[in-house]
């Protein structure tokens, strides 16, 4: 597939696009945000997206320096795709169009989301006054990768990695996180359906009103 023409734009937002306009470009950087990947693992988590285009994408990334190759050492000895630092400096441009598009009259809800836009969500929807006064660390497990939440002084932290002393985990298909969280699903109906709910089930229901959707835009 023959990449577009670049703008011949001298503004930096021209050339911006020529950096990560393609299709699929920015929701790679996505899922880079939380971490390294392997190929087979940004490839599971892109529904729809083809290998040979996995293949450029990352390749056009690498070569505009917003991420490169890594290998792991022994015994993993595979390789990884990394945000450089300037690339991981996407991650509030990301939220910042996350949050815009939040607000489209058109947006679709119920479409799949991978762990790591799950995990940006939070990050972008947090609202720090629902959180007042809650102390709490939990994990999250989305399709078996662990993920430690602190909430404290009105702040929000999600990192990958295990949780110390969680006071509630939620395990399962992250989808079913985003159910809870965003499609008004109850603690009941997310468990009915195959997320493992385990520890403090009052302040599981809590956590999933800390993310507050913004109002659609008005169309006239």
């Amino acid at each position: 597939m023959a990449r577009k023409k670049p703008y011949e734009d001298g503004c930096a937002t021209a050339h911006a696009l020529d950096l990560i306009g393609e299709r699929w470009a920015l929701l790679i950087v996505r899922e880079l945000i939380p971490g390294p990947k392997r190929f087979s693992d940004l490839k599971a988590a892109l529904c729809g997206i083809s290998t040979n285009i996995l293949t450029t994408r990352l390749a056009e990334l690498e070569a505009g320096h917003i991420l490169v190759r890594r290998k792991l050492p022994p015994p993993a000895a595979s390789q990884v795709y990394a945000l450089t630092p300037w690339g991981a400096a996407l991650e509030p441009l990301i939220k910042g169009l996350g949050r815009w598009a939040a607000q489209s009259p058109t947006l679709a809800p119920g479409k799949p989301m991978s762990a790591a836009s799950v995990m940006l969500s939070f990050r972008t929807m947090f609202n720090a006054e629902r959180a007042a006064g809650l102390d709490v660390e939990a994990a999250l497990v989305l399709d078996g990768v662990p993920h430690r939440v602190r909430i404290k002084d009105s702040q929000l932290d999600i990192a990958m990695g295990e949780a110390a002393q969680p006071a509630f985990t939620l395990s399962g298909d992250p989808n079913l996180v985003a159910g809870l969280v965003y499609g008004a699903m109850t603690l009941d109906a997310v468990r009915g359906a195959g997320l493992s709910v385990e520890g403090d089930s009052a302040l599981a229901q809590r956590f999933a009103t800390l993310f507050p959707l913004p109002a659609r835009a008005k169309t006239g």
